[in-house]
């Protein structure tokens, strides 16, 4: 039996979500398809990929291996796909500003194929926080920003939405919430709850918050992403972040569930931002262009 892209991409799906149900979701295909999908890739591989718990799926040792080479092959193929896009007519420098969320989970891996599909142009790369991003698309300083453009307020800058990342809870695994059928902010507000603060992430939190009648119950505030998946993973509390910084396994090997909650929670919205009425110089026509083909944007 051979190996299929689509036995891949439901393969990491379902390490990704942790869940058969949930990848089925995030696939918007059935349970089914998903399950067989994987039992097949096991019996091509000759290997279980996954443990089967009540709480969902476990990758194997062999699984965690597999994963990465998944990655590698879907990444080889997007790149292939890619040939007829690469061009050296474009030319100049482009200054792109970003912030620590977006440069440490979203924007390598663009950079990169950036660098290959144009190679005449330099890019330079500036990580600033919204205020300082903001301040230097509009004085100028910087050609275009790849950044978290749900917090942009300013109405001199233009955005254009990427992606959205939906936000869920974050849980030990084995934890007790994961037995309900329903939990909302009423049941995470009765738990220890750890708070990001990068990015204006606590700000965010809170203004959801805000809207409900219940409060998070902050027991520690760190601006470390990592720091955050540790402490959850070893049970020193709960978190709401988005999918795009979610890992299954913390640094120490532990696993990390999500939930999706009940009550209406904002996406953390990714995209590119600029100065309004900025003339588009034929590098940031490039890039613009990259990013809308890469998420099926209309041109």
């Amino acid at each position: 039996m051979s190996l299929s892209l689509r036995q891949i991409r439901y393969f990491i799906a379902t390490a990704e979500a942790g869940q058969v149900s949930q990848a089925a979701v995030n696939l918007s295909i059935s349970q089914s398809a998903v399950t067989t999908a994987i039992k097949d890739l096991e019996r091509t591989v000759g290997a279980g990929l996954f443990e089967r718990t009540p709480h969902g799926m476990d990758l194997t040792s062999a699984g965690r291996r597999f994963l990465s080479q998944a990655y590698e092959i879907l990444q080889k193929v997007e790149e292939a796909t890619q040939l007829n896009l690469v061009t050296d007519k474009v030319e100049g420098t482009l200054s792109i500003a970003t912030t620590y969320t977006v440069i440490g989970y979203f924007l390598p891996f663009h950079i990169e194929r950036l660098k290959r599909q144009f190679p005449a142009i330099d890019i330079q790369l500036f990580e600033l926080n919204r205020e300082s991003v903001e301040e230097g698309l509009l004085t100028n300083r910087y050609d275009i920003a790849v950044m978290l453009t749900s917090n942009i307020l300013n109405p001199e800058l233009m955005t254009e939405k990427l992606l959205s990342s939906q936000r869920r809870l974050w849980l030990p695994a084995r934890h007790g919430l994961l037995e309900k059928d329903k939990v909302g902010l009423k049941e995470v507000s009765e738990e220890d709850y750890i708070m990001l603060t990068v990015d204006e992430a606590s700000h965010s939190t809170l203004k959801y918050w805000s809207q409900s009648a219940y409060l998070p119950k902050i027991t520690l505030r760190t601006s470390s992403v990592e720091a955050v998946r540790s402490l959850v993973a070893n049970s020193q509390g709960v978190a709401i972040l988005s999918d795009m910084v979610h890992r299954p396994w913390s640094l120490e090997g532990r696993r990390i569930e999500t939930i999706s909650l009940v009550d209406p929670i904002p996406s953390m919205d990714v995209g590119l931002a600029w100065r309004r009425n900025v003339e588009f110089t034929p590098a940031m026509e490039a890039v613009r262009s990259y990013f809308r083909r890469s998420f099926n944007i209309p041109e």
